[in-house]
């Protein structure tokens, strides 16, 4: 049976330190092949935690420039 992902929006970051490579691309309007060779290029801040790659929601929001004074 297929996982069903709710989409993550800005405000659900708040609480979280981490996201997946799927969370990152549906906040990036992404898709996840897309999301998965932006972050192998590493144009998508990423750490690799065994096997699995994480996206740290810290970089995550200065690589988008979040909380940046215009």
């Amino acid at each position: 049976m297929a996982q069903i992902i709710h989409p993550l929006g800005f405000q659900d970051l708040e609480d979280r330190l981490t996201v997946t490579v799927e969370e990152a691309a549906s906040l990036l309007s992404l898709g996840r092949t897309a999301a998965y060779e932006a972050a192998r290029r590493g144009e998508i801040p990423t750490r690799r935690l065994g096997r699995r790659l994480i996206v740290p929601v810290p970089a995550l929001l200065a690589w988008l420039g979040a909380g940046e004074t215009k």
